[in-house]
């Protein structure tokens, strides 16, 4: 949660703050703020609550001064409501320090007490402006030297955060540490940059560093040097980030969301390119790593929430290539179960971000008990697949709106991959090529949904604007895809929506059917399981005869659907772990038209942020 952004240089830095910030805002947006250092050395700040849009109408009215050094953020509320007070950055040593932070400071409370009693008023209900406070105490009591008064302060702190800092008697200098939260460097001539993730600097370098745990960085126009907490140095690890500005930017659509559904195409090609060779699945990153997949008897792939999803579509796919048993598990309650895992497991992990808190600490659990692991990621440098075995990154590009769409195809992509490379390594697959080529036809497959199915999805939901309640039905690896359109609509629809296994219908779910209850229902190809498809249709008799309108999602040249569907949605042919990939872009559509009929902000959804960095 919350972005954060950091500048020195030749530049106006609240230019850059807020340009960062505009990037950035997609990881929280009840409030937003920046302070500067001006020319003559005095700090000035100003923070609003509301979307970023608040506080720039704010510094077009009155802008604060010119100043080459600044730190920003944006803000997913945790310790106190978004108003402009509880806003960062928060303020000590008589306003001349500016501390901004993401993450949750477990033991704030104690520290709160202790500042309390040493005459600290407080002005806010955060957890940050305990750390402000006492790293503004320490830097008085140690003569001003603002890098050890960090050190100290950041060493007292217990939980997730990644904190900046700046004062206005060291011009030229930035200061930031992290533990459990997510902070990159961008490396540019005559300036460096701080950001959450590197969409904060992309416009201005793609040259970057990752900060590892407990580390603690310092820039100024002409150097960076990083730490750990003892103030040990350290070599951060450099990689130039894949993706430029513009593809961060709307680039005319009407929203990023919008965006990315049609980039998806391109999000799965990308995920597959260099990795078919010989008509055989080989993935790069996983050369001479075979010793992962041999001698393993079980897979747990852990995530949160779409992820999570992608990950039962990889359960099926992993289980049928690779021959081993594979359970999903969310991240948030793997580590608290006593799971029985060791040296004969393979845990996956799936985040977009790299930096999902529950993700990252079921990994550190995984790895503490010897466990084996892998990440499946989209964002360079992130925490998570530094903190795994090996990693597959998707090359998906950036993902901007809040409710992920192509990184979710990415993902179940790259686990797809993943499942024909350990079939190849362990033996289990004889002949994969027509699973390959099926693999290698998918973007064209999502591009003829997209133009086939964008209009009448669009007007469908048109149609259901006001409706309160949609269900989704799925089997096999259709119900994943059903959970995930059910997930969509809530997120971003804010009505109520279920995802269920077709077979449970009988088993509780057919009572909320009554007249005129929407229902999606996914229908695998009879081409695939015969069995597996009449039982699908007679879900929707039954779901028929009580009234319910039914929605078909089924392949092309399909008639046994069409008696009893209200609507038939189709997608091309393609195998059976292929169709998900096929089936959810429908359902994307339909969650984004019926919340922009509603008139919602689909990209910015209440209460949401893109990447949980909490638990």
């Amino acid at each position: 949660m919350c972005g954060i952004v950091g500048y020195v240089g030749p530049r106006p830095s609240q230019d850059i703050l807020l340009a960062g910030l505009a990037r950035l805002e997609y990881r929280g947006y009840d409030s937003a703020g920046v302070a500067v250092i001006d020319g003559d050395g005095a700090l000035g700040v100003r923070k609003k609550a509301g979307k970023l849009a608040v506080l720039r109408d704010s510094l077009v009215d009155a802008p604060l001064p010119d100043g080459s050094t600044g730190i920003g953020h944006t803000r997913w509320a945790t310790h106190g409501g978004p108003t402009d007070g509880n806003a960062h950055p928060h303020l000590a040593d008589h306003d001349k320090l500016a501390v901004i932070h993401n993450g949750i400071i477990e033991n704030f409370s104690a520290l709160r007490d202790e500042l309390l009693a040493d005459g600290v008023v407080f002005r806010s209900e955060t957890d940050t402006e305990v750390a402000a406070a006492l790293l503004g105490r320490e830097y008085a009591g140690n003569g001003g030297d603002l890098q050890r008064a960090f050190r100290s302060v950041v060493n007292r702190l217990e939980g997730a955060f990644t904190l900046l800092a700046m004062h206005q008697d060291h011009p030229g200098l930035v200061v930031g540490a992290r533990r459990n939260s997510p902070l990159v460097i961008g490396l540019g001539e005559g300036e460096n940059f701080l950001g959450s993730d590197v969409a904060a600097f992309i416009e201005y370098t793609r040259k970057a560093l990752a900060i590892g745990q407990d580390q603690i960085v310092s820039i100024t126009p002409d150097a960076v040097t990083v730490t750990d907490f003892a103030g040990t140095p350290v070599d951060p690890e450099p990689f130039d980030v894949s993706w430029d500005a513009a593809a961060a930017e709307k680039g005319g659509w009407s929203s990023f969301m919008a965006k990315e559904v049609a980039e998806q195409p391109e999000a799965v090609a990308n995920t597959i390119r260099g990795r078919i060779q010989d008509g055989q699945v080989v993935i790069p990153e996983l050369d001479g790593l075979d010793e992962l997949f041999i001698g393993i008897n079980r897979v747990i792939i852990t995530a949160c929430g779409t992820a999570s999803y992608a990950a039962l579509v990889g359960k099926y796919a992993i289980e049928q290539w690779a021959r081993v048993a594979v359970d999903v598990e969310l991240a948030h309650e793997f580590r608290y179960r006593d799971p029985v895992i060791g040296a004969d497991t393979l845990v996956v992990s799936i985040s977009q971000s790299g930096e999902t808190m529950d993700t990252l600490m079921a990994v550190k659990y995984a790895r503490e008990r010897g466990a084996r692991t892998l990440s499946i990621c989209n964002t360079q440098g992130a925490t998570i697949p530094r903190e795994s075995d090996a990693v597959v990154y998707t090359h998906a590009g950036p993902e901007v709106a809040v409710a992920s769409t192509k990184a979710f195809s990415a993902q179940i992509t790259a686990l797809l991959l993943l499942g024909l490379h350990m079939g190849r390594v362990r033996g289990a697959v004889a002949d994969a090529s027509v699973d390959v080529d099926e693999l290698a036809a998918l973007p064209e497959k999502i591009a003829k949904v997209l133009e086939s199915e964008q209009e009448h999805v669009t007007q469908l939901a048109g149609w259901m604007a006001d409706t309160r309640s949609v269900l989704f039905l799925g089997r096999h690896v259709g119900y994943p895809i059903a959970l995930e359109g059910a997930l969509k609509l809530k997120e971003i629809s804010y009505i109520h929506a279920e995802g269920f296994a077709a077979g449970e219908l009988k088993h509780g779910p057919i009572a909320l059917i009554e007249p005129g209850q929407p229902v999606f229902v996914l229908v695998p190809s009879p081409r695939h399981s015969a069995l597996v498809h009449s039982k699908v249709v007679s879900n929707i008799q039954e779901i028929r005869a009580r009234g319910a309108r039914v929605i078909v999602i089924a392949e092309e040249g399909d008639v046994a659907v069409l008696p009893f569907a209200d609507e038939v949605i189709r997608i091309p042919l393609a195998g059976a772990m292929f169709e998900p990939l096929l089936a959810v872009v429908p359902l994307q559509i339909f969650a984004m038209a019926l919340a922009t009929a509603k008139g919602l902000d689909v990209d910015q959804p209440r209460n949401l942020a893109k990447s949980v960095t909490v638990e």
